[in-house]
């Protein structure tokens, strides 16, 4: 009988070897598999983002642009004084939000609301395909296609471009605005710049709250969190001086509306803890749920304060994710651990750890790739895709997380 020890030690020269001989056989075959990847990438990207721009721009039925639509006639109606969390059931987004998004959709007719959004969008999808391809850690021509096209051929991209939805605007300045306050030495400049990005982030609060707690303990200074805190209460106080019911009952009926949308099934919204809690029937615990699951992540983010950015970036995007109310656009999010594992897979000093992350990589761009098995397949296929979608993803949080704890094990030795 083997001793633990003996049996440990077994394990690792098997896995060792393994992974060995799986990076012989990926050198051999690197340059050519990746280039299919790129090619095949390209192509979902080419067909799915021509359809969501005509979407975007052309489609003349409500279906064209609908939620750009819907948050041009909220933020019009909220600086012309209406009650909207009243009169719509539309009206899920907190006071600051209209603050935000009344340059880009305020001041102009539709059409030419759409063309604007249309030309940020682009600027935005190139701004974040660049630091796909920077920050992965990509070296050859075939690396670089690949992290170039993860944020383009994503499904949840063109469902956010033809809808009209704020993620993609969302995501570049969120991952520099956090490189920034980590990666440069404290000065006015920089924190300044980082707490205006992280403050323009927070136009969706539901997926970029998560990411306050890397601004809070894992930045080189407060001055960022400062920033982005008190510009985001001077638009609260901007937006309500054109309402005239007091702040409790405006709160009030904006949480209540929230609630009610966040609970509605369908139309993509999955896999989040809202969905599964009411499926359970246990809607009563869905507030103290998320908040739970948002203060554990703010613990974790603490401990792990000083291990590699990329690192909290992947794990805070899982639970931003999960956390509370969201449809499947803001599946993008994913791009985040999508990035940090690629890293991994370049440059992972654990041994068989790069193996896995590439493994793992591979399997989320295959789950994330356009357009996407919701829509795409019939019932019960649909679901069976979500399901396995979600258990790469739970794969994916755990090895970040194991990495994390890893990597600060390593640093304290």
């Amino acid at each position: 009988m083997l001793s633990a020890l003996a049996r440990r030690h077994l394990k690792i020269r098997w896995a060792t070897c393994s992974a060995a001989d799986f990076r012989q056989w990926w050198a051999e075959r690197h340059d050519r598999l990746l280039g299919i990847a790129a090619a095949l990438m390209l192509v979902a990207a080419l067909v799915w983002l021509t359809y969501e721009f005509w979407r975007l721009l052309w489609q003349t039925g409500w279906w064209g642009a609908v939620d750009l639509r819907t948050l041009q006639g909220l933020v019009r109606e909220w600086f012309a004084g209406r009650p909207v969390y009243s009169t719509s059931i539309d009206a899920i987004h907190p006071p600051a939000t209209y603050a935000l998004l009344w340059p880009l959709l305020g001041w102009l007719e539709f059409t030419p609301a759409r063309w604007l959004w249309a030309v940020t969008v682009l600027t935005a999808l190139g701004w974040l395909s660049l630091l796909s391809v920077r920050e992965s850690g990509a070296e050859t021509r075939s690396e670089r296609a690949v992290a170039a096209l993860m944020p383009i051929s994503a499904y949840a991209t063109g469902a956010a471009i033809g809808n009209g939805q704020v993620i993609v605007h969302l995501l570049p300045m969120l991952v520099t605005g956090l490189l920034l306050l980590r990666r440069h030495e404290p000065n006015w400049r920089s924190d300044l710049l980082a707490g205006l990005l992280i403050l323009f982030t927070l136009v969706k609060p539901s997926l970029s709250a998560p990411f306050f707690w890397i601004v809070l303990f894992a930045a080189n200074s407060l001055r960022p969190a400062w920033v982005a805190a008190l510009g985001y209460i001077a638009l609260t106080g901007f937006a309500l001086s054109f309402q005239h019911s007091d702040l409790a009952a405006l709160v009030g009926d904006w949480h209540s509306r929230s609630s009610v949308v966040a609970l509605t099934p369908g139309q993509g919204n999955v896999s989040n803890l809202h969905i599964w809690l009411s499926t359970l029937g246990l809607k009563q615990w869905i507030l103290p749920a998320s908040l739970l699951m948002l203060m554990i992540l703010g613990v974790w983010i603490y401990k792990h304060r000083r291990v590699e950015i990329w690192l909290l970036l992947g794990v805070t995007a899982y639970v931003a994710r999960f956390w509370t109310y969201h449809r499947w656009y803001d599946d993008l999010v994913i791009l985040l651990p999508m990035i940090a594992l690629f890293r991994l897979a370049k440059r992972c000093p654990r041994p068989g750890a790069d193996v896995l992350a590439g493994a793992l990589l591979a399997l989320t761009i295959l789950a994330m790739l356009a357009p996407g098995g919701l829509f795409l397949f019939p019932p019960p296929w649909n679901m069976h895709y979500v399901a396995a979608q979600v258990v790469i993803w739970l794969a994916g949080l755990i090895f970040l997380a194991e990495q994390a704890r890893f990597e600060k094990q390593s640093a304290m030795v």
